[in-house]
């Protein structure tokens, strides 16, 4: 016996789900309806079936194929325009007139005895039987009523209350056989009910009703949608689960993880090869696909999550549908009855609100407010590049494709033959991204000169040096060990300009990568001895006079990154004692956090001062930036060992400028004023500082956040710089650090960001400049408001996230504080 499922409908009250997935593929408890359905069949003894497709019909023909999955045959009938319920089985006759043939919908949901059903149709020697069950409310289904021998007396389809005469409804089942199709036209829309039905009970055709018992669900809306997954999870329907039952109504799908230490109440289903990681809690009636990430500290109640979703820590989803390939990232929240389509992007702190539909493909930007639905646009500002470059979640937004994709985009800028490098940080995610890069590369005719793993600072050298028309690095995003940065180098070394990104993100846009021919195809080379010939050049460039002689100390954390590759070739032409510590590559952690790094130095004291060393530096895992640490043990905090290279820099040159952020303490003019030495106030953007640190008298930069610029051997920050310049100013001041901290005043400066969406950065700087009044401005970069003492405020939207951060520098603590909480309040107030 043969089968025919009818799934061609385009499920419209089921949008947004159904725009870009046919509403039988839509999955219950991680299966498509329509899979349930066919292993009902299975079960019965049918296996060989008709499938009707029309509405996105490839896409139920490549993800169920020919059967053979399910130990079936399947066979496939198209509808060029709807033939409604009739028509459509017409339309697959060929395959039907060998005999009883049964007929059902592949997107109900049901256990109905399909051998029960078949048996009373031969039985009652009918030519249609019609599979009926009772529901409470008959509104949305054709109501059938039965005589006592099972014949149908009348059909009516979707009643109004005043037209219900029963609750037995017709379920879209039959059981036929083929001589019905002598009453169905051709090529045209027919429906049983409502054409076919009415005419076979006008000529006394025999028409029966089987009354099941069982389950059955008719998918149709977003509340039943919820209501089968809630059902399947409470055994209310009989369906194959692959998946172990872990605890009570806690089922467990192959390849899954579940921390320990994650809270999972049942019922509810993990699926296979989902993660579920320490602290995130799942409650009642959660459904997770295939491939889910759930991190820490989320908390999930009733929501359905389709395949490879990304659901970021502390967010919170309650009664939602979440589709395929959608990312949901930090402290978003999702509330009841939100569906978001397949492929969206929900910002870090979004909140969409209650009964919100929207639709695949669309962006939420953070710190949004959702409140209606988003159908046509997105609500972000999104570009591919931020402060770091192009960055994002390792697998989630950046993946080896968009990696491919990217690196063609920029090939295609290029000229053919051209030359760039290559070089990635400790961890395995750089390395498996950097190898999708330099293939793309190659396939675009670009040679690639391949650094391997290197600090940051070498390959800025290495591309600037070896006349590359640029590089890439990719690494760790700082403090976030699950992201990843792709930077790109201009032919200097430097971060590519914003023009320079433009292009590269039109050429991306487009899609319109060029291609080499075979004999085009890019070099790949590996150059030799890098580290070698960085610490000649380095030592070159740098003065290091007085050094020897000093008979210095120091301790040296390379902090478990790249910068252990550099230090014994520095360190050993140098000729200084030093007790190096992490001196070893660790690709588990290629960064660390603040918590990490404040351990780190806190180790680094106790050694310096334990040692006697002259001071300790810490280098961050890139080599970009360090931290130090006196000789008494005390940890110098950025701002201040800003301050205190920028004294001994300063009171050497007795000349010259040095660029600062303008987010930097004041007490920065005092030291270079007593020096005579002048300071460009710049943008907080790295570009910036490169840009500026290029100057001819331009002797030091800094951003405050431990990086430092020499000049003299770069205009990129540089640790490996800004150390051999430190030992060499130690050297030759025979000054200690804590007496250079010591004799430079404290500041009195805080900070604090506000979320402000992206629409509202507009209005909050008009309402900055309104209430500065007739006060001085400085619009380096942002607002900054000077007042008549020379305290100031300084309000600054940030450029990739929906925030705004606000400065306050005065004359003590209490009058900083006072001086931000104004200025936080003018924000808040315009934004709202």
């Amino acid at each position: 016996m043969k089968a025919v499922v009818m799934a061609g409908g385009e499920g419209t009250r089921l949008r947004p789900m159904t725009v870009s997935m046919p509403k039988p593929l839509l999955p219950i408890v991680n299966k498509p309806i329509m899979e349930h359905v066919l292993r009902l069949l299975h079960r019965h003894g049918i296996t060989e079936t008709v499938v009707t497709v029309q509405f996105l019909a490839s896409l139920v023909r490549n993800y169920f194929g020919d059967g053979e999955d399910l130990d079936m045959v399947l066979h496939y009938a198209t509808e060029e325009t709807p033939l409604g319920t009739a028509g459509s089985v017409k339309n697959a006759a060929e395959h039907l007139r060998d005999g009883t043939f049964l007929v059902i919908s592949g997107d109900a949901l049901t256990d109905f005895d399909l051998t029960d059903l078949v048996k009373f149709h031969h039985d009652k020697g009918a030519l249609v039987t019609v599979c009926l069950t009772r529901v409470p409310d008959p509104l949305e289904f054709g109501i059938t009523i039965v005589d006592e021998e099972g014949r149908v007396q009348r059909f009516l389809e979707k009643p109004t209350w005043g037209q219900v005469f029963s609750d037995t409804v017709n379920t879209g089942i039959y059981v036929m056989e083929p001589e019905v199709f002598d009453y169905v036209a051709a090529d045209e829309p027919v429906d049983w009910s409502g054409d076919v039905f009415p005419n076979l009970l006008e000529q006394g055709l025999p028409i029966y009703g089987y009354v099941a018992e069982g389950y059955w669900e008719d998918v149709g809306t977003h509340e039943s949608y919820a209501r089968a997954q809630a059902d399947v999870l409470q055994g209310k329907v009989d369906v194959e689960l692959d998946a172990f039952e872990l605890s009570p109504g806690v089922w467990i799908a192959e390849g899954a993880d579940e921390h320990p230490d994650a809270i999972l109440r049942g019922p509810l289903y993990v699926g296979d090869y989902a993660k579920v990681e320490a602290g995130a809690e799942l409650r009642e009636f959660c459904v997770l696909g295939s491939n889910v990430v759930v991190k820490n500290g989320a908390f999930l109640h009733r929501a359905v999550v389709h395949d490879n979703v990304f659901i970021g820590p502390q967010t919170n989803l309650r009664a939602c549908v979440i589709g395929k390939n959608t990312d949901v990232m930090r402290a978003a929240r999702i509330e009841e009855g939100v569906v978001v389509g397949d492929e969206c992007v929900i910002g870090e702190e979004a909140i969409v609100s209650a009964g919100i539909k929207i639709y695949p493909f669309k962006t939420v930007e953070a710190g949004a407010v959702v409140s209606s639905d988003v159908i046509f646009e997105s609500r972000g500002q999104r570009t591919l590049f931020g402060p770091r470059g192009v960055s994002g979640i390792v697998n989630v937004e950046i993946t080896p494709e968009l990696a491919v994709r990217l690196a063609s985009a920029w090939a295609t800028t290029l000229k053919k033959g051209s030359t760039v490098t290559t070089s990635r940080d400790v961890s395995r995610a750089a390395r498996a991204l950097k190898r999708a890069v330099i293939s793309a590369l190659a396939s675009s005719a670009i040679d690639v000169v391949d650094l391997e793993v290197v600090p940051v600072p070498v390959a800025r050298l290495e591309t600037a040096r070896g006349n590359a028309a640029g590089g890439v690095v990719l690494r760790t995003s700082p403090g976030q060990s699950e992201s990843v940065d792709i930077v790109f180098l201009d032919d200097a070394g430097a971060d590519l300009s914003q023009v320079g990104q433009r292009k590269l993100e039109r050429t991306f846009s487009r899609g319109e990568y060029r291609r080499a021919f075979p004999g085009e195809i890019g070099d790949l080379t590996f150059p030799p001895r890098v580290m070698e010939a960085y610490a000649l050049e380095l030592l070159r460039r740098v003065d290091t006079s007085g050094v020897e002689a000093a008979g210095l100390k120091v301790v040296v954390d390379t902090g478990g990154g790249t910068a252990a590759l550099v230090l014994p070739s520095l360190l050993g032409r140098l000729g200084i004692e030093a007790l190096t510590v992490n001196n070893g590559l660790d690709e588990r952690s290629p960064t660390e956090t603040v918590v990490e790094r404040r351990e780190a130095l806190q180790r680094l004291a106790s050694l310096v001062s334990s040692s006697r060393a002259a001071f300790g530096v810490h280098f961050d895992p890139v080599g970009e930036s360090i931290s130090l640490v006196d000789e008494r043990g005390g940890i110098i905090d950025d701002e201040r060992a800003l301050l205190v290279t920028l004294d001994l820099v300063a009171a050497e040159r007795r000349k010259g400028r040095v660029a600062l952020p303008v987010t930097t303490t004041r007490l920065a003019e005092r030291v270079t004023a007593f020096h005579g030495v002048e300071i460009d106030w710049i943008a907080t953007s790295p570009a910036a500082l490169t840009a500026a640190t290029r100057g001819a008298d331009v002797i030091f930069g800094g951003d405050g956040r431990g990086g430092f610029v020499v000049p003299d051997f770069s205009t990129a920050v540089d640790g490996f710089a800004a150390f051999v310049q430190l030992i060499g100013l130690v050297a030759r001041t025979q000054l200690q650090l804590s007496e250079i901290d010591t004799r430079i005043p404290q500041s009195h400066i805080v900070r604090r960001s506000v979320p402000t969406p992206w629409a509202a950065k507009g209005m909050v700087m008009r309402a900055v400049v309104e209430a500065a009044g007739e006060g001085e401005l400085d619009t380096t970069d942002g607002v900054r408001v000077v007042a008549p003492d020379r305290s100031w405020a300084l309000v600054l939207p940030d450029p990739s996230e929906p925030v705004t951060h606000v400065w306050a520098e005065a004359a003590d603590d209490l009058s900083a504080t006072q001086l931000l909480e104004h200025w936080l309040d003018v924000v808040s107030r315009a934004d709202r």
